[in-house]
C-alpha cells in the first residue's frame, strides 16, 4: 500500500503567532525559509498582508481588499531559514499586539516558465504542490504555466498593479466559475477563466481584467493536492451541532472554509497554533479586516479531517455547500504506514 511522500508537514507548511514590539523584531520557529507569508493581526483590526519571492521583500496585497500592490521597506526586513524579521509598519508589529503568520515553502525566487501562451516566471515546490506564478496579462485568452507537474485543485489571482477582485478558482466549483477571496459572494459564471481546467502544465485564462487585463502585472498562488499534506474539497452542511464529518486523510494544521452556494457569508480560516486543543474556535477571515473572532465553537480538527460543530450559514447550514482547503499538521499515516493518532 502506498502512503504520503511527505512524513514532516512542517517542512512546507507551517503557521506562528507571536507578540509585536513596535521594533525590530525577529519572528522564529516556522522551519524553513519560506517563499510565501500571509500575515494577520489578531488583537487588533488590521488588513491581510501577504507577501512572496518572487514579489520581493517589500511588496504587499492585501486579501481583504481590491487595493493595487504597495511597497513598504518596515514589514518583513528579512527573511531566514528558520523564520523572519519585522519592522514598525504597524500591521507587522505593533507594540503588544498578538499576530499570525501562515507560512508556505515554494522554490525561492522563481525561473522562467515557457508551457503557455503568456510566459510567466515560477517558483515551484513540486513535492508540496505549491506555486508563485508572476505574469503580464494580454486580455485574450490564453495559457500560463504553473511549474507543478500535475494540475492546480486551487488558484488564487490577484492583479499587481490595479485594483481589483481575488480571482478563486477551485476544482469543486468546476472550470466556469470562481469565487472571490476579498468578498463574501457566492460562486458564479466568470470571464477570468475561459472554461477550460488547469492540466499538469498550464492553467487558463479568459479576458478578464481579474486574471488577464492587457498589461496588468499578476500574481497567481497555485495549489495542487498531495495525499497525506493537502486536500481541496466541498462538503454539504446538515445544519447540527453533531455536524458534517470532512474527511482529508490527515490531521489538519489549518483550514479555509467559504459557502459556495449563498452570499454574504464570510470565508474562515481556522489553525493549529492558534487553538491547540479541540473545540477550535478562534477564526479570521480573509475577506475582513476584523480581529480574530473567539466567541462560538466550531469544529474539531480530527487524525483524519475535521468536524463541524454548530449549525451556521457560514459553515455548516442544513444542504448548503461549502469549499474548502486544508493542509496537515500530521499525515493520518506516515509513509511507513504508522497511524497517527487524533489530537
Amino acid at each position: 500500500m502506498a502512503y504520503t511522500t511527505i512524513n514532516k508537514s512542517s517542512s512546507y507548511f507551517n503557521t506562528v503567532t507571536y507578540t509585536g514590539t513596535g521594533s525590530s523584531l525577529s519572528v522564529t520557529g516556522v522551519g524553513f525559509q519560506s517563499d510565501f507569508r500571509w500575515l494577520k493581526q489578531r488583537s487588533y483590526v488590521g488588513y491581510h498582508q501577504l507577501n512572496d519571492s518572487i514579489r520581493g521583500i517589500t511588496k504587499y496585497l492585501f486579501s481583504n481588499g481590491t487595493d493595487a500592490e504597495y511597497t513598504d521597506a518596515n514589514g518583513f526586513t528579512a527573511i531566514g531559514s528558520d523564520g523572519f524579521t519585522v519592522g514598525s509598519n504597524a500591521g507587522f508589529n505593533t507594540n503588544g499586539g498578538t499576530l499570525v503568520a501562515w507560512n508556505w515553502l515554494a522554490g525561492g525566487t522563481g525561473v522562467s516558465n515557457t508551457a503557455g501562451s503568456i510566459s510567466s516566471t515560477v517558483s515551484a515546490n513540486t513535492t508540496s504542490g505549491f506555486s508563485i506564478v508572476s505574469y503580464t496579462g494580454t486580455g485574450s485568452n490564453a495559457t500560463v504555466g504553473h511549474g507543478l507537474g500535475v494540475a492546480p485543485k486551487m488558484i488564487i489571482i490577484k492583479p499587481r498593479t490595479i485594483t481589483e477582485n481575488w480571482a478563486t478558482y477551485h476544482a469543486s466549483l468546476g472550470n466556469a466559475n470562481n469565487v472571490t477571496l476579498n468578498t463574501t459572494n457566492a460562486s458564479g459564471a466568470t470571464s477570468d477563466y475561459n472554461s477550460t481546467s488547469p492540466t499538469s502544465t498550464v492553467f487558463s485564462l479568459g479576458s478578464g481584467s481579474g486574471t488577464n487585463g492587457n498589461g496588468n502585472t499578476i500574481i497567481a498562488y497555485c495549489f495542487a493536492e498531495v495525499k497525506g499534506y493537502s486536500k481541496f474539497g466541498s462538503y454539504t452542511g446538515n445544519g447540527s451541532t453533531n455536524g458534517t464529518f470532512v474527511y482529508t486523510g490527515f490531521k489538519p494544521a489549518f483550514v479555509i472554509i467559504k459557502t459556495s452556494t449563498v452570499a454574504g457569508e464570510f470565508w474562515i480560516m481556522l489553525d493549529n497554533k492558534r487553538n491547540t486543543y479541540n473545540v477550535l474556535n478562534a477564526r479570521l477571515f480573509p475577506n475582513a479586516s476584523n480581529a480574530e473572532v473567539t466567541a462560538n465553537d466550531i469544529l474539531d480538527f480530527t487524525s483524519n479531517g475535521f468536524k463541524l460543530r454548530r449549525a451556521d450559514s457560514s459553515d455548516n447550514a442544513s444542504g448548503q455547500t461549502y469549499i474548502y482547503a486544508a493542509f496537515a499538521e500530521n499525515p493520518f499515516v506516515t509513509s511507513g504506514g504508522i497511524p497517527v493518532t487524533a489530537r
